[in-house]
């Protein structure tokens, strides 16, 4: 499993209602369920994911985040997340306002574009990175909107948004003490618990 995934699942109660954005195979929705008796649901875009889902007897949503979330009543979830996608919506202010509308609480994690890596790829070779943090080139990437632990940070405090808990990984499965005191320089993924 990711390693985003393994740290939010402490900020998800048992039973609770999820609603995961970007659900993908619906890997992390079935652990919920399995480990946390959560009453889940997965949103997903893709075809071939929403069918790995459903082969794992999940209920999946086919629908795309940027097209808005208005078939969900406020409130109708305890936890919406959205994993590894916020850099990949056309727009991801809109994609939290609809989430904060729909769930109690919100867990978002993101690719920091602020990493050190990143910086001294673009810096020495002129170039966006490629690696195994970042795999694709600029012109096959799904990310459309690079953000920083900062960027992420001005957009909530603009927004009116509460960080509950923000949490960072590196590229190990132990956090990063750099990563901890400096998210912005050393961690390769940011993860926020958020409310409104």
């Amino acid at each position: 499993m990711r390693l985003d995934l393994a740290h939010i699942l402490r900020w998800i109660d048992p039973g609770s209602r999820v609603l995961d954005l970007g659900c993908g195979d619906g890997e992390f929705l079935q652990l919920l369920r399995d480990q946390r008796q959560v009453r889940g649901t997965g949103l997903e875009i893709d075809d071939d994911m929403i069918t790995a889902a459903v082969s794992r007897g999940l209920n999946i949503v086919e629908q795309n985040m940027d097209e808005g979330l208005s078939n969900f009543p406020d409130q109708s979830f305890d936890t919406v997340v959205m994993a590894h996608a916020l850099q990949a919506v056309h727009y991801p202010d809109k994609v939290l306002d609809e989430m904060l509308r729909i769930g109690r609480q919100c867990i978002v994690t993101f690719p920091n574009f602020g990493h050190w890596r990143c910086r001294l790829y673009l810096g020495t070779r002129g170039r966006m990175p490629v690696s195994r943090f970042m795999p694709y080139h600029w012109y096959d990437t799904p990310n459309i909107h690079f953000c920083t632990v900062r960027d992420f940070e001005a957009l909530c405090y603009n927004k009116g948004i509460h960080i509950l808990a923000r949490d960072v990984v590196g590229n190990t499965q132990r956090q990063p003490v750099l990563a901890g005191t400096w998210p912005n320089l050393f961690a390769t993924t940011a993860i926020y618990h958020i409310t409104r």
